[in-house]
């Protein structure tokens, strides 16, 4: 149980890099949005409440690879094998790109413009951070 909470963290932190560096994908809240409706900007949201979105954002991201990515990778398989691996970037984007169409029934919404580039980039992006973070000790499953 421990090992989820930190992946959920990892998950969290990965897409916060994600969001920060690529200006197509972003998290928010009903709040954050009717604050910027009234406000004209984001600033109003308090931190707590932002990290608590990027850590639901990443639970449902958990959720996805744990339940979904399994699956889709071992039907993909063979096209997997013939691009050498490459594939698998696809693969991460997809389920990314999933994770933004099931935060559409919660209030934390996570929009991605472009599913080609930003989803792409956004895998990329969180493959490394998950790899990098996957070294520290108790991070990894047993």
């Amino acid at each position: 149980m421990g090992s989820f909470i930190i992946r959920v963290l990892i998950n969290g932190l990965a897409l916060w890099v994600a969001t920060w560096l690529l200006h197509g994908m972003d998290i928010s809240t009903s709040a954050t949005q009717s604050a910027a409706a009234n406000a004209g900007l984001t600033q109003g949201a308090d931190t707590a409440g932002i990290i608590l979105a990027y850590l639901f954002i990443g639970l449902i991201f958990g959720v996805v690879n744990a339940f979904v990515r399994p699956l889709v990778r071992l039907l993909s398989l063979p096209v997997t094998i013939l691009t050498l691996g490459l594939f698998t970037i696809v693969i991460n984007a997809a389920m990314l790109y999933l994770t933004a169409w099931l935060s559409t029934f919660t209030p934390v919404h996570l929009t991605i413009d472009s599913f080609f580039w930003t989803a792409i980039l956004a895998s990329i992006i969180i493959s490394i951070i998950s790899m990098v973070a996957g070294l520290i000790p108790g991070a990894k499953k047993r």
